[in-house]
C-alpha cells in the first residue's frame, strides 16, 4: 500500500511545524508540499532545520496543488482557510481542517462543495485528545442536564471569539437539545451583555487573558449537585499531533463534511 501524500498550509507556524516534523517520521506518510507566504520559494526542511526534507514550499493552495497531495492539512488562518480548503476539494485532495474560525455559513459551503467532487473534509476545532472528549462527555450530559454554561479561554491576542474548540461544541450540544434558561434573556435585569452570547442554544462565556492558550470549561448544574468538565491545553504543540496524525489517517474515505475528531475514532 503506497504512502499518503500529505500537504500542510501553514506548515512553519506553531502547529504546523509540530505536525510537519513527525509526518517526516512516520512510515506511512510523505509530506510532498508545504504552504507559507513568508517562506514561499525554499525547502521546507531548510526552514524547519530537518535534514533530507526537500518538499517545497508554496506560496498558495493552487501552487501546491499540482504535487498531488491526497491529503490537504489546513492549519492557517480563516481569512484564507476557506479558500484553501475548496482549492484542495476542487484539486482532488481529502481534507483535515486545524484552523479555527469558520463559520456554520462556511462549513455548509464546503460540504456542499466536498459532496459535489465526492472528497471528504475533516474539520476537528481541537485535536487533543483530552478536548474530544470533553466534547464527547457533553454530549452525554446534556441528555441528562437541561442546564449548562460554556466557558471560553484563550490567549489576550486571539481574535476570533469563540475558540473553534467552542464553536464545535455549542454545534454538537445543540444536536442534543437546547441549554435550559430559567430567566430569559428578554427578563434579565441589567446588562444583557453579562450573560454571554446565545450561540446555537448555548451560553457562552469568552475570557482572552495572558497566560491562557486554550481552555474550556462546560459547567452542567442540577438542584445541590454540578458537573464541570474542563480541559486546558499547554504551550506546547504536542497534545495536537497524535489527533491531527490520525485525522490524516482517517480522512480518506470520508464524503461531505465530518466535524469532530471522534467521528473517526471508535468509542
Amino acid at each position: 500500500m503506497s504512502n499518503i501524500r500529505i500537504c500542510v498550509a501553514g506548515a512553519t507556524g506553531w502547529a504546523g511545524s509540530a505536525l510537519a516534523k513527525r509526518i517526516v517520521e512516520a512510515p506511512d506518510l510523505d509530506l510532498v508540499a508545504a504552504i507559507s507566504r513568508s517562506h514561499a520559494g525554499k525547502a521546507l526542511g531548510d526552514v524547519l532545520h530537518i535534514e533530507g526534507l526537500d518538499a517545497p514550499i508554496f506560496g498558495t493552495a493552487s501552487g501546491a496543488l499540482p504535487t498531488r497531495p491526497d491529503v490537504f492539512v489546513e492549519y492557517t488562518k480563516p481569512d484564507v482557510a476557506k479558500s484553501n480548503i475548496l482549492a484542495a476539494l476542487r484539486g482532488g485532495a481529502q481534507v483535515v481542517v486545524g484552523t479555527s474560525g469558520l463559520s456554520d455559513a462556511d462549513y455548509q459551503e464546503i460540504d456542499e462543495v466536498a459532496r459535489e467532487v465526492e472528497r471528504g473534509v475533516l474539520a476537528v476545532g481541537n485535536f487533543a485528545l483530552t478536548a474530544v472528549l470533553l466534547q464527547k462527555f457533553a454530549e452525554i450530559a446534556a441528555r441528562y442536564i437541561p442546564h449548562w454554561e460554556i466557558i471560553d479561554y484563550a490567549h489576550s491576542d486571539k481574535k476570533d471569539v469563540p475558540s473553534g474548540t467552542v464553536l464545535q461544541l455549542a454545534n454538537r450540544l445543540s444536536k442534543v437539545r437546547e441549554s435550559q434558561l430559567d430567566v430569559p434573556l428578554g427578563q434579565v435585569q441589567g446588562p444583557k451583555e453579562s450573560r454571554g452570547t446565545r450561540l446555537q442554544g448555548s451560553q457562552i462565556h469568552s475570557v482572552r487573558l495572558p497566560g491562557y492558550v486554550i481552555s474550556v470549561d462546560a459547567i452542567f448544574g442540577m438542584p445541590d449537585q454540578k458537573l464541570i468538565l474542563r480541559h486546558e491545553s499547554g504551550t506546547s504543540a504536542e497534545p495536537y499531533v497524535n489527533g491531527a496524525l490520525l485525522a490524516i489517517r482517517k480522512v480518506g474515505p470520508l464524503i461531505g463534511l465530518h466535524r469532530g475528531l471522534d467521528s473517526v475514532m471508535e468509542f
